[in-house]
């Protein structure tokens, strides 16, 4: 398991040690034990992180998904990976007084690089989809609760997140055109919200 930080404390790259040969390949995708000495004591500085829920989706070419997030007591972490095709995934800093409040990192996540997101409490999330097909795969370390959905709109000028995708072809949920902007966001995290125990 290699582990590269990002110009966002707190949010990480994960890579797994691939074993491969004429037969095909192995590798852990998730190890708790590693990723708890590695992201949770060194990176969060927190004793652990518990992942408590796995979700799939099934995406075809242009669909961007977000920019979602819950609200505490529900905030999650979330560990994502593609296990098919090819996705732009993205994490958005949106913790007011925060030094990387609004600032966001994108990672080419795919089925042939097997790279992770990490993207911890106090971020949005989101996706778009850069292949013909995409399924990503997250573990989440709290349960998904609708009273706590939060979001901010995709497109907001403020982020500048380039999806990869060309406007026009842009797939979206009705839902996920009608979120507010950052700056009207009815709800957003603090810097200094104790988020993890």
């Amino acid at each position: 398991m290699k582990v590269l930080e990002t110009d966002i404390k707190g949010v990480a790259i994960i890579g797994p040690q691939l074993y491969g040969d004429n037969r095909g390949y192995f590798f852990e995708s998730y190890n708790e034990k590693l990723f708890n000495e590695q992201v949770a004591l060194k990176i969060l500085h927190t004793k652990a992180v518990e992942f408590v829920q796995d979700n799939e989706s099934k995406s075809c070419y242009g669909v961007v998904r977000g920019l979602h997030f819950q609200k505490p007591p529900y905030a999650q972490s979330k560990l994502v990976r593609v296990v098919k095709g090819e996705v732009l995934d993205v994490a958005v800093d949106i913790r007011r007084n925060s030094p990387t409040f609004g600032r966001h990192v994108a990672v080419r996540l795919s089925e042939s690089n097997h790279l992770q997101l990490f993207i911890p409490r106090g971020f949005a999330h989101g996706f778009s989809v850069l292949s013909q097909e995409a399924v990503l795969q997250y573990k989440c370390d709290n349960f998904y609760n609708r009273e706590s959905e939060g979001a901010i709109i995709w497109n907001d000028p403020q982020l500048d997140i380039d999806w990869m995708i060309p406007a026009e072809q842009v797939i979206l949920s009705e839902k996920d055109m009608n979120h507010p902007l950052l700056d009207d966001a009815p709800y957003l995290f603090d810097y200094n919200d104790r988020l993890y125990c």
